[in-house]
Parts: structure tokens; C-alpha cells; sequence
């Protein structure tokens, strides 16, 4: 059998931070609306990993249960211009870590429960598109990250895959898509003791080999 191996990375908290400008892009778009609402980057790290409409009810539901959706969705509009034009701090050694992937015969992909349009910000951002062969996310499909992973993995004919997040919701994801998972120890997230981890990307090739053999 043809053997194809794959590493798919989650976003935020995983590849780079954009909980600052996300921040401040949310706060300009509820005041836009009129709605006297402050977010910090903190409030955007609590929900790192979630997806957008369980997001809205938690941050809008104090203004209105019934248009929390609907704020969210302007809010993710004003998100998307901001972020690809001002972006976030990217972790260190990312490109030299995808460049390094790809030369070693990964198929690289970007897997997230963002919006639509997100990930394609964060690319236009970092100018690191020429390293990713596939993207996905919930906006996409309106499926949850387990169905995500294995969707990317199957339409790619990936015969060997790591998942590479940051959050316990990252974690059960890969588990459930039946791939290998490596934590991004340095963002957001705990997963359980044991789990194969990288403090920094330069450690990721070595140990996702590992993984594979």
C-alpha cells in the first residue's frame, strides 16, 4: 500500500496568537453595533478550541440570547478583515519547522473550528501558504474538529497522520478521528499526562517521526 503521511495543525494556540487582535477586532465590531462590551485576549484564550456558535452564547448571551449568533457573525466579519491585515505573533521557528516538513515528506494541513475565511486570513497574514496543501474548519462543513481531521485525512489518502493542538478539545479530537496527537505545550491547553508534547515547533519533526514508525 502506498504510504502518505500527513501532519494537521490546529491555529490558535498552536501555529500562532491572535487573541490580541481578535480582541480588539471583536470590540470594534460590538462598538460598531452599539453594544457596550469589552473583550480582552484573555476572554478570547477561555475559548480557544470551541466552536463559533457555542463562542457567541457564551460572550453574547448577556446582551441578547436570541442575537448572540447574529453579533457573532458580525463580529467574525470585522475579524477577518483585521486579521489578515494585522495578524497576530506567530510562534517561533514555524516557518523553518513547515519548510523542514515539507522537505521531509509531510503533507501539511490546517484544521480548525474557526469561521470561514480564518484561515485563509492567518495564510494571507503569514505568507506561509506555499507550506499547506489543504485547510479545513468548522465554518466549512458545520462539523465538529473529529469529523474535520478525518474528513482531511480521508480525501487526502493519508495513511499515517498527527494531529498537532494545543487544548484537551484538540486532544479528544484526534483521538476520536483515530490519529496520532502531539500538544503544542506552550499554548493554551492541558491535556493528560503522558501525551507526546512539544515545548517548542523545532522539536516537531523528530518527534512525529517517532510517532509514525
Amino acid at each position: 500500500m502506498f504510504n502518505k503521511k500527513g501532519i494537521l495543525f490546529d491555529l490558535d494556540g498552536t501555529l500562532w496568537n491572535s487573541s490580541e487582535g481578535v480582541a480588539r477586532s471583536f470590540n470594534i465590531a460590538l462598538e460598531q453595533l452599539g453594544y457596550d462590551l469589552k473583550l480582552t485576549a484573555n476572554d478570547l484564550q477561555s475559548v480557544m478550541g470551541k466552536v463559533m456558535d457555542e463562542i457567541a452564547h457564551i460572550f453574547f448571551d448577556c446582551i441578547d440570547p436570541d442575537k448572540a449568533e447574529d453579533i457573532m457573525r458580525y463580529c467574525t466579519k470585522i475579524e477577518g478583515e483585521y486579521i489578515a491585515k494585522f495578524g497576530g505573533p506567530l510562534y517561533a521557528g514555524l516557518e523553518e519547522t513547515l519548510k523542514q516538513l515539507k522537505q521531509e515528506g509531510w503533507f501539511i494541513a490546517c484544521v480548525s473550528n474557526c469561521q470561514s475565511g480564518y484561515i485563509e486570513a492567518f495564510l494571507q497574514f503569514s505568507g506561509l501558504g506555499e507550506y499547506f496543501d489543504d485547510i479545513e474548519c468548522w465554518g466549512n462543513t458545520l462539523k465538529l474538529k473529529a469529523y474535520n481531521i478525518a474528513l482531511t485525512a480521508k480525501r487526502n489518502k493519508l495513511t499515517h497522520v498527527v494531529y498537532v493542538g494545543d487544548t484537551l478539545g484538540d486532544y479528544n479530537s484526534a483521538n476520536e478521528a483515530g490519529v496520532k496527537f502531539v500538544h503544542a505545550s506552550y499554548g493554551f491547553g492541558e491535556v493528560p499526562a503522558g501525551t507526546p508534547k512539544i515545548a517548542s515547533l523545532s522539536e516537531l519533526p523528530d518527534l512525529a517521526a517517532k510517532l509514525i514508525m
